[in-house]
């Protein structure tokens, strides 16, 4: 029987919703004017460093695979059907047997032509078939490919260790820049990245603060549903710098204006959840089933990572960006070389590797659900092409010890929707809710 709605806060449509969804599409049809496409991943990650190449544009995988998937299922099957036949199996990322079919099929979802790869750079990463990205648009098209090296050490810190493993990337990413600028005659703006890493640092800061609202306002006043449709705007989605900025600037002002109104994102929130890595995305329709519930989700170290890192909480009880070892800031930015050192230092090693953190820190995850405030946590057994599932079973052991209610569900993969059976997913979230004392509220 479903209980009584009585509806708490005041909600309200977003109103950077517009200027998200124009970005997007001014993004997709970059793409499509551009001279040259690099797929699969980034020379630098922090900053969009094809915009220095001024006719480069680069393409993710995981956006572009995630967006196939929850826009058009029939044809995210195709793809990999396109894939699967040429002997691509099912153990292979959902992101990239969707985009390898694409290609296969010579088209993209809204009909429009496959944009021809001109090079890859696959970007090295935990799920275990990152740095195989590559491989398909290589083949397929024989184009160059370069490789992004990624050094990782465990154990006491050795800055003498440290150090030569930062020359050694280094000297990689220059090397692969040279490579781009004597092969395809483009000239890299050395200035212009430059710029761009100070661009790059606002759009971190007000990004981050929007998780920090997220975090520590009752009621959230933004969703992990409407954030995931923004997220990757400014990062994964290369755009220019200053509308970037400009963007995440305005996000920042209306999320701290809900924030301070009690604009909530979801009307009658009661139970706020986590949950670890990418969503399923052909079936994001569970987050609106949770509403249903009162139950609102605050998204994952995954998805709060892209934007604003990993938070934690100071000294003084704020929250924000984890230490790090990073270059120093205040290092002026004269040569190429000092530009690339910027972006790589963060990835030197763990705990000052953000993208290592939550396999490797065993309480992470526990700080991230105590950050956000969560009651439960909902964790995916994915089944294939992921290293998001290393430490997955005994992360759910330490947040249950520390008293919060966890449920698992299965599944191919956040880009596949083979395995994930859907109807047994809704049940799964009924009877998480009902042990919690949560009844279905009325419309």
């Amino acid at each position: 029987m479903a209980k009584k709605n009585a509806q708490l806060w005041e909600t309200k449509p977003l109103e950077f919703w517009a200027k998200a969804k124009e970005l997007r599409a001014g993004w997709q049809q970059s793409i499509e004017s551009k001279d040259l496409v690099v797929g699969q991943g980034n020379i630098l990650a922090i900053a969009d460093w094809s915009a220095a190449f001024p006719a480069i544009k680069l393409i993710e995988d995981n956006p572009a695979g995630s967006m196939i998937a929850s826009t058009s299922s029939p044809f995210a099957r195709k793809c990999r059907l396109a894939s699967e036949i040429r002997g691509w199996g099912r153990e292979i990322c959902g992101y990239q047997n969707t985009c390898w079919g694409s290609q296969f099929l010579g088209y993209q979802v809204d009909g429009s032509p496959f944009p021809k790869r001109n090079f890859v750079v696959p970007l090295p990463c935990l799920c275990d078939s990152h740095t195989k990205r590559g491989q398909q648009l290589r083949d397929y098209e024989d184009v160059p490919q370069w490789m992004m090296e990624q050094c990782l050490y465990l154990g006491p810190r050795d800055e003498d260790r440290e150090e030569a493993m930062l020359d050694h990337r280094a000297y990689s990413m220059l090397r692969q820049i040279n490579d781009i600028e004597r092969i395809f005659g483009q000239k890299f703006g050395d200035e212009k990245f430059a710029d761009l890493l100070t661009a790059y640092s606002l759009i971190d800061k007000y990004s981050r603060d929007v998780s920090v609202f997220m975090a520590e306002t009752k009621p959230t006043p933004l969703s992990i549903k409407d954030y995931l449709s923004v997220y990757t705007i400014g990062s994964l989605t290369k755009i220019d710098p200053d509308d970037a900025v400009n963007f995440w600037k305005l996000v920042r002002d209306e999320v701290e204006w809900r924030a301070q109104n009690k604009i909530a994102a979801v009307g009658n929130e009661r139970f706020r959840w986590i949950e670890a890595h990418p969503p399923s995305w052909h079936f994001l329709k569970y987050y609106r089933y949770m509403e249903q519930y009162g139950a609102v989700c605050l998204g994952s170290q995954y998805t709060h990572r892209v934007t604003a890192g990993c938070l934690e909480r100071k000294p003084d009880g704020s929250l924000d960006r984890r230490e790090m070892h990073y270059y120093p800031t205040d290092t002026p930015l004269v040569t190429r070389e000092d530009s690339v050192r910027v972006c790589l230092t963060p990835d030197v090693r763990y705990p000052h590797h953000h993208k290592m953190d939550e396999y490797i820190r065993p309480d992470a995850i526990l700080e991230f659900a105590d950050i956000f405030q969560a009651d439960g946590v909902l964790l995916a057994g994915w089944r294939c092409g992921v290293g998001c599932t290393f430490t997955r079973k005994e992360q759910a052991m330490r947040l249950r010890r520390a008293g919060y209610n966890v449920m698992f569900y299965e599944g191919s993969q956040p880009g596949d929707r083979t395995d994930l059976d859907e109807k047994r997913f809704l049940e799964q979230l009924d009877m998480w809710m009902e042990t919690q004392g949560l009844e279905m509220l009325e419309e």
